[in-house]
């Protein structure tokens, strides 16, 4: 049975937070905090110092950013209060993002990511016309502040992001450094997925009496649930792997869990247009509605439910066979508490998650937290598709003919009669008319398959090539696993080699014994990269920078006809990224693939 009656979950609302951060936090569709939003907020709220321990994905940056910008002072001025230290650029961005998104209702927020790899003109001018809050990686926070264009005095909180990493990549003494250039802080948070010792004694020395807050997530699912992994990046993606899914898949009932109400809805009016019998389930709809919901689920009128996780608690109907995590959950614990849906009182279940490339490390701490290796899968193949329409088809045909029939035989023999044709051409004709004009089969579709997280970007080094000299215009042509991308930028803009490969390697979290052979022309450059580059890496990739340019990089043939190098001027740098080949004069070059800090 269901039990949609428990005691309602604590909400935003109960917390204290200002009414334009509610604003902002309602508008993004999320209902009720995660644990150690639940936790944290209260404490940070009060002024207090905080130690939370908690893997990536459990809505950590909600749980200091919210009470943060809550306590922000208004300043016309906009001087920096809050400074976030972040150990790499990616998670700088993105925390500069959430902070923004949260704060989009407050008026005059402004806030700056700052890092390197970009031009400090930018970050310059920002600084200049004021901003309250600063995220950034340690390297480039303390040229700033020896510089004297970050003001230190107006700082009162401190956040120190993912610090076991930050220790990992080195960053101890800088983090210590900056912690003594602040005079006027009164609030530090300290959050990291692990507690070594060096995190407590940086804690001890530098926070005062922090309340610690542990989050920990239960390490058992169910043993009768087959789980399985697909990458998919982008939203058509998703739909588009979901539909496949609903026509390979044989299932009963369906849970498809997605983070915010508005998706709810959105999807379940998706899912109609495609014919399935689809409803929405989220913590807006009157709860007198769930129930009617529920139960039309259970008497097979509905098949698929789109739910968040809060309208879906205590959710238990037996014909529920999948779930789909459509997307990701923020922990280990929600993810568990889903799947749980499915594969009860011993039967077998099937679950399904959707990731993209950006997710891998959330994949990893939900594996590493119920101890349990998600496999990754392929979308269904097209023939498979095909069988089951087959399949689906002839089951009509069989259905039909349990009827009375009688009328239309009498009708068929007079056709057969009239028309002098072969039974057979009538019956093709007969199932042309019943699919409407519709196709009954799935046309094949040239799609680049995207590799598994833990196999992208870590093929095996390719076996060293002899470098194309600079008296050549021939360009080879991509070696097997790789492909093709032109840059707008060329020798005429001063780039070379090392400039791309450090992009990409900072950029894309690639290996630089993976990006394949660089070719420099005046205007424009290309490169080669491993298959199944996802559209929202090379969409970051678009917009990074060398120095103040831009490399604007896309597929080579997307949209644009690459001009070929003429025979006396557009002569080729050569350089093979990571197979330690020389340029065109025999030089090597050197390349930097740490990170750009």
């Amino acid at each position: 049975m269901s039990s949609l009656n428990e005691t309602p979950p604590l909400s935003f609302s109960d917390m204290g937070l200002a009414a334009p951060l509610l604003q902002a936090v309602s508008d993004a569709g999320y209902e009720i905090p995660t644990p150690i939003q639940e936790e944290m907020i209260p404490h940070m709220l009060a002024g207090k110092d905080v130690v939370g321990q908690a893997q990536t994905g459990t809505g950590k940056t909600a749980a200091f950013a919210l009470p943060l910008l809550t306590r922000l002072a208004p300043d016309k001025t906009r001087s920096p209060q809050i400074l976030v230290l972040a150990p790499t650029r990616e998670l700088a961005i993105q925390v500069a993002e959430a902070f923004e998104a949260y704060g989009k209702h407050m008026k005059n927020l402004r806030v700056l990511p700052i890092f390197g790899g970009q031009d400090y003109t930018i970050q310059l001018k920002q600084l200049q016309r004021g901003v309250q809050v600063v995220v950034g990686t340690p390297g480039r926070v303390m040229d700033h502040i020896r510089r004297g264009t970050l003001k230190t005095e107006t700082i009162h909180s401190l956040v120190l992001d993912e610090a076991d990493e930050m220790l990992k990549m080195g960053f101890l003494e800088d983090v210590k450094w900056i912690l003594e250039q602040l005079p006027g802080r009164k609030q530090t948070a300290l959050f990291s997925a692990t507690m070594p010792k060096t995190i407590r004694d940086i804690a001890q020395k530098y926070l005062t009496e922090p309340v610690e807050i542990t989050i920990r997530t239960k390490t058992v699912s169910a043993q009768t649930v087959n789980q399985r992994c697909l990458i998919t990046n982008g939203l058509a993606a998703k739909l588009s792997a979901l539909s496949r899914i609903l026509e390979a898949e044989t299932f009963d009932g369906m849970l498809v869990f997605v983070r915010t109400k508005i998706q709810t809805v959105e999807l379940a009016e998706q899912l109609v247009a495609l014919g399935y019998a689809a409803a929405p389930l989220n913590g807006d709809i009157q709860q007198s509605q769930r129930l009617r919901t529920v139960e039309q689920l259970k008497a097979k009128k509905i098949d698929i439910l789109v739910a968040t996780d809060v309208a879906a608690r205590g959710l238990d109907v037996e014909r529920i066979s999948h779930v789909i995590n459509y997307d990701i959950p923020f922990d280990a614990e929600a993810y568990i508490h889903r799947i749980g849906r499915t594969g009860r009182a011993g039967r077998s279940g099937e679950a399904i998650l959707f990731i993209n490339g950006r997710e891998r490390s959330m994949l990893k701490s939900i594996e590493q937290a119920t101890r349990q290796k998600i496999q990754m899968a392929d979308l269904p193949s097209t023939a498979a598709i095909n069988k089951k329409r087959i399949d689906g088809f002839k089951e009509k045909i069989t259905t039909a003919l349990q009827g009375d029939t009688s009328f239309y035989r009498t009708l068929v023999n007079e056709y057969l009669r009239e028309n002098q044709i072969v039974p057979e051409q009538l019956a093709a004709a007969l199932a042309l008319l019943a699919q409407g004009g519709r196709p009954l089969l799935l046309e094949e579709q040239k799609v680049p398959v995207a590799p598994a997280p833990e196999q992208r970007y870590t093929a095996k080094p390719r076996a060293k090539t002899r470098a194309v000299g600079r008296t050549s215009n021939i360009q080879l042509p991509p070696e097997e696993g790789m492909e093709r991308f032109r840059i707008e930028l060329g020798s005429e803009h001063g780039i070379k080699p090392a400039n791309i490969v450090g992009a990409i390697a900072n950029e894309a979290d690639i290996s630089s014994r993976h990006i394949g052979r660089i070719a420099i022309y005046d205007s424009y450059s290309t490169v080669d990269l491993p298959c199944g580059m996802p559209d929202d890496t090379l969409r970051l990739l678009h917009k990074s920078r060398v120095g103040s340019k831009t490399l604007r990089i896309q597929r080579l043939g997307e949209g644009i006809e690459t001009p070929q190098p003429a025979a006396r001027r557009q002569k080729p740098e050569r350089f093979n990224g990571g197979n330690g080949g020389s340029t065109g004069k025999g030089r090597k070059k050197s390349v930097h693939s740490g990170p750009v800090l």
